[in-house]
């Protein structure tokens, strides 16, 4: 009885050290700017959770494809544009203003479609799309393109744009 509890307790330990280095809690790191606002209490459990934290890409974008300011005041607003990219390396940002205080009616989704080969990248704010508010996605194929967006209770000022090096 002994030794088969000491075994678990052994397993238990591992499991748990194996959870601390794939979090990556074993080196040193900077405090974060602001604390967690709901900070987690061990439990008996050998479970661990390890969060996976997206980071967009940055870069500077450089002379204008496509640089307007939309307003989507209902689920019916609907806008569509077109434009030819020359170059390989563009990039599409948009930052979104919400314009409700609750986040469950504010959202925004754009369909870019490169006209000559109907490859469709969709990108989005809210509902099953990221919260963040600035969003940055590097493209690299030139050709006709044209953009659909939709989205309800929000601002969106989008830029499409070549990118410099």
């Amino acid at each position: 009885m002994y030794m088969k509890n000491s075994v678990i307790a052994g397993i238990t330990i591992l499991v748990l050290i194996a959870g601390v280095i794939i979090a990556g809690c074993t080196g040193t790191q900077e405090p974060s700017a602001s604390p967690a606002a709901n900070p987690t209490v061990p439990s008996t459990a050998a479970a661990t959770t390890v969060a996976t934290i997206v980071q967009q890409p940055s870069f500077a974008l450089g002379d204008s494809y496509l640089q307007k300011p939309y307003t989507f005041s209902s689920e019916k607003d609907d806008y569509i544009e077109q434009f030819v990219v020359a170059d390989p390396s563009w990039g599409i940002d948009f930052k979104i203003t919400p314009l409700n205080d609750n986040p469950q009616y504010c959202w925004f989704t754009m369909d870019v479609t490169n006209v000559n080969t109907n490859q469709v990248d969709h990108y989005g704010y809210g509902r099953t799309f990221s919260f963040e508010k600035e969003q940055m996605f590097p493209m690299y194929t030139t050709g006709s393109y044209r953009i659909e967006m939709k989205g309800n209770r929000v601002k969106v000022d989008v830029t499409v744009a070549k990118r410099n090096p």
